[in-house]
C-alpha cells in the first residue's frame, strides 16, 4: 500500500511573541516551524474530525432500514440496462 502525501507551501503572519513562543517550543523539542506548526494544526483540527465522524455514524439507525439495505437501494437506481448489440448503455455511458 502506498500513501501520496502533498504538502502546499504557505504564508503565515505571526506576532513578535507568537513567533519567539513557536521557536521556543522548537529548540525545546528540537523541531523545525513547519513541523511544530503541522502538529498545532493536528491538534486543533483532530477533534473536529472526530466529531464529525461521530455524529455522521449511525445515520440510518433511526430509519427504520438496515443502512446497507438502503446503500443497496440506492445504488440500485444507478444501474441501467444494455442495449441489445451495442456496447453502450442506455444512458449513453
Amino acid at each position: 500500500m502506498s500513501y501520496h502525501i502533498h504538502i502546499m507551501r504557505i504564508s503565515i503572519d505571526l506576532s513578535a511573541s507568537h513567533l519567539d513562543a513557536l521557536d521556543m517550543w522548537c529548540r525545546r523539542d528540537g523541531i523545525s516551524r513547519a513541523v511544530a506548526i503541522r502538529r498545532a494544526i493536528a491538534a486543533a483540527v483532530g477533534p473536529q474530525v472526530a466529531k464529525a465522524q461521530k455524529l455522521a455514524y449511525g445515520l440510518c439507525r433511526d430509519r427504520g432500514v438496515d443502512g446497507l439495505d438502503w446503500e443497496r437501494s440506492i445504488r440500485a437506481e444507478w444501474d441501467v440496462t444494455p442495449i441489445p448489440g451495442c456496447s453502450r448503455t442506455s444512458r449513453g455511458r
